[in-house]
């Protein structure tokens, strides 16, 4: 089964937070928190969408909404929801 987003949507698999800073300090859970960045998997059909599938994307906390497939879980938003794509 396949996720595909209408319109200006996109499907976001959410990368979890570091849990250990580069210094290797141990940063405690924050519970259920919504993680802010994800990897693209794939996009709506609108030409207007300004990124692609594999980018690395920051999106608002609050703007997408969960989805469960195949036992995984995903984030759909709208392209509005999504702030700034990360480049390595």
């Amino acid at each position: 089964m396949k996720l595909k987003p209408l319109t200006n949507h996109v499907v976001i698999e959410a990368i979890k937070p570091e849990e250990k800073t580069r210094s290797g300090i141990v940063l405690p859970q924050s519970g259920d928190e919504t993680p802010d960045q994800g990897t693209v998997v794939a996009i709506g059909s609108d030409p207007k969408i300004e990124v692609k599938v594999g980018d690395k994307v920051i999106f608002s906390k609050y703007g997408p909404t969960k989805a469960k497939v195949l036992d995984k879980e995903y984030l759909i938003a709208s392209q509005d929801d999504i702030l700034a794509v990360i480049e390595d």
